[in-house]
């Protein structure tokens, strides 16, 4: 019996420890409704890839009962889908002051997000339990925020498209063909044999070929020895005897009206050592320690007579100098300036279509005009066959780059996503390929053009760093900090976007992200300049409407809200549609207002 009653009172304690735990926790559930859940941002928003937020909880003075646990669990639900978030404790040995205090934790929660997951609620369930939560008490679930704004998301892709240079002049270039004439000692009269020589020959063949001059330019030269230097005069009667010489035989051959046309350049080259060190150094005559010492000469102290002094102290003065090297002194160099051959833009344009089809020779064109008729079409179809022809002649970066650059142009144009993945891999490969003929910072940039296009984020970024690194032009450089920004913006890190972006051009791209990013970085007055001077450089384009128009819900500015999303709506019944359902609008979606913009 004792044994039986020890049994009973074991019992009978053991039901009353049950009841008061379950009392305990019906009062913890029920003081549950005055706990304090504060959800920071509310609603719930997109950055990067993930929805994160910080959950600030509060219990009531009392609720938080010894040995027991009270935990919150967290959900977002979105229709039928459900994603768990976890759970935080208040564990009641950590809060030993909950009868006069009240407890207080806070959480940091994200979850992975996907373009399928729209609007919902952030919901909670509250459980009581004891220490080893054999026993559970819950609350009804109840909504603490509202999800998702996705503005983050309207960030546009830029690519910079960067075509390296085909190394062909398209403009007038002047070509020189030079004659020259020789002259007697301490004289400037043209000798017969000079008009009858190879020169002359060269001269008259010349004028009768009939080449488009722009410039003739002659230039007298005399020898330094002592009497020449006595008349500073002699070196430009020289040019002026050449100057009527030429004049007279382009009359001699009919070419009388073309002489008006060209410009004549006369100038005398007095007391000047320099067309002597070009003839020492070609000079066969003279041996090396000769030249040597004529150099040291005409290089050291003194003017030109004291150096001509000492020059004609040398013991082979008279029979290498005088005799043999000052006479190549005594000319007038002829310098005639034509306008270089070359074909036309239609030529090109049409030898290269040709070349392209297969109908005539890839040695029609050179390397360089074949690149430059690429410039010459708009037609991304015949750029890339001009390029692949490029490749088949020249196999170098330049070709295999700008056939990239043209890949990733056209995907940047293609509607059909598997088309345009199938352009964005063929540019890769290009691209990797250019790269290994030769690094350089356009085929970096258009790779990170590509990558980013293809939506591979860590890619885009290596190569844009790469080409801001690399020699590129500023350019170049411009559009990779372009690139860097828009992936900051897709990353979440919003205040280094506008960093990279304030080093990037002036494309309407840029304009755009770069108030995004002010926006998204909540810095409301900076991101209203920035989509009114978007608005005003693309007036119409209605995202710049719809994100002024968030800018100024966030700014509680309703008039300019209605006016800036009435536009967007006009501009595109898309965002009109997404307005409805924007969490940026939440406090706005009873406004009469508001209402009356979207119809």
């Amino acid at each position: 019996m004792i044994l039986n009653r020890k049994s009973t009172t074991v019992a009978l304690m053991a039901a009353g420890l049950l009841a008061m735990n379950s009392c305990s926790l019906k009062q913890m559930v029920k003081m549950a409704k005055d706990q304090e859940l504060t959800v920071t941002p509310s609603p719930l928003e997109v950055h990067g890839d993930s929805v994160a937020f910080d959950i600030s909880a509060t219990l009531p003075v009392k609720m938080l009962k010894k040995n027991k646990i009270y935990s919150v669990s967290t959900f977002y639900k979105n229709g039928d889908e459900k994603i768990e978030l976890g759970a935080f404790d208040f564990v009641s040995t950590d809060y030993p002051d909950a009868k006069t205090s009240t407890p207080t934790l806070k959480k940091h929660q994200a979850f992975a997000y996907k373009t399928e997951i729209g609007n919902g609620d952030l919901v909670a369930i509250g459980t009581a339990s004891n220490l080893d939560k054999t026993k559970t008490k819950s609350t009804a679930e109840f909504p603490i925020a509202k999800g998702l704004i996705t503005t983050s998301r309207l960030v546009k892709d830029y690519a910079y498209i960067a075509y390296a240079d085909h190394g062909y002049n398209n403009k007038e270039e002047l070509i020189p063909a030079t004659v020259n004439f020789y002259f007697e000692q301490g004289k400037s009269v043209l000798r017969n044999s000079e008009m009858k020589g190879q020169n002359a020959k060269f001269l008259d063949a010349f004028i009768t070929a009939k080449h488009v001059t722009r410039t003739i330019s002659v230039i007298g030269h005399h020898s330094p020895e002592g009497t020449e230097t006595k008349n500073a005069n002699l070196a430009n009667e020289r040019s002026v005897v050449i100057e009527k010489y030429v004049k007279a035989r382009m009359k001699h051959f009919k070419q009388d009206s073309l002489v008006n046309t060209i410009q004549f350049v006369t100038k005398g080259d007095i007391k000047d050592f320099e067309p002597m060190k070009a003839e020492i150094a070609k000079d066969t005559k003279l041996s090396p320690e000769q030249k040597t010492e004529l150099l040291n000469i005409i290089a050291g102290s003194g003017d030109f007579t004291a150096k001509q002094q000492q020059i004609e102290k040398l013991p082979y003065y008279n029979k290498l100098v005088l005799a043999h090297l000052y006479p190549t002194l005594r000319t007038a160099r002829t310098e005639i300036w034509t306008v270089k051959p070359k074909k036309t833009d239609a030529q090109i344009s049409l030898l290269a279509s040709q070349i392209s089809s297969g109908k005539v020779s890839l040695d029609t064109l050179t390397a360089e005009e074949l690149g430059y008729a690429g410039t010459l079409t708009t037609v991304l179809s015949e750029k890339a066959a001009i390029y692949e022809a490029l490749i088949k002649k020249a196999d170098n970066w330049v070709a295999y780059n700008n056939l990239g650059a043209v890949y990733v142009e056209m995907a940047k144009a293609e509607g059909d996503q598997n088309k345009k993945k199938e352009l964005l891999n063929k540019a890769i490969n290009t691209l990797e390929m250019s790269i290994k003929k030769q690094e350089s910072g356009e085929a970096h940039v258009n790779l990170a053009s590509a990558y980013i296009l293809s939506g591979v984020r860590d890619s885009a970024r290596d190569e844009a760093n790469k080409a801001v690194a690399s020699n590129a032009s500023d350019a170049v450089k411009k559009g990779a900090n372009g690139i860097l920004g828009t992936v900051d913006i897709k990353d979440g890190k919003y205040e280094l976007a506008l960093q990279d972006l304030s080093k990037s051009n002036d494309s309407l791209q840029v304009k755009f992200n770069s108030a995004l990013a002010s926006l998204l970085k909540k810095d409301f007055n900076t991101a209203k300049a920035g989509f009114e001077n978007y608005k005003a450089a693309a007036p119409k384009d209605a995202a710049g409407y719809y994100l002024a128009a968030v800018t100024a819900a966030r700014l509680k500015d309703e008039a300019s809200l209605t006016s800036n999303l009435q536009k967007a709506k006009a501009l595109s019944s898309a965002f009109g549609e997404r307005a409805a359902s924007d969490m940026e609008f939440y406090d706005y979606w009873n406004s009469d207002n508001f209402k009356n913009a979207l119809k």
